[in-house]
């Protein structure tokens, strides 16, 4: 399922954490955007911008993450199990107690990321 901007924009402004799981928000703009908590699993968020965005608990797993942009990103206690991260940016992204169980970070840049296991 493909959101156009309103559509998007009216699903992060509803109360609660956003339920996007098997959306496709591939190179959508979710910069510095607060996704605390959010299901994302199953997603299509290739070559997405999600630079400083708040993803702190979000179910990211299964997620195609592809190339996307997650500098200063907070993924703290996110799960990215079998997330595919593969060329993504992480550069200086928090990951502290996220599950990277079975994740791809294939050619994934993470200069000065947080990383702790869980």
């Amino acid at each position: 399922m493909q959101f156009t901007s309103k559509e998007l924009e009216d699903l992060m402004n509803q109360p609660g954490p956003p339920q996007l799981s098997g959306a496709d928000l591939s190179g959508a703009n979710l910069s510095g955007r607060d996704l605390f908590g959010a299901d994302l699993s199953g997603a299509n968020l290739s070559n997405a911008y999600l630079d400083g965005a708040y993803l702190k608990d979000a179910n990211l797993s299964k997620a195609d993450l592809t190339g996307a942009n997650l500098t200063n990103a907070d993924l703290s206690g996110a799960n990215l199990s079998a997330a595919k991260l593969i060329n993504a940016k992480l550069t200086r992204a928090n990951l502290r107690g996220a599950d990277l169980t079975n994740a791809d970070l294939t050619g994934a840049e993470m200069t000065g990321t947080e990383i702790t296991a869980t």
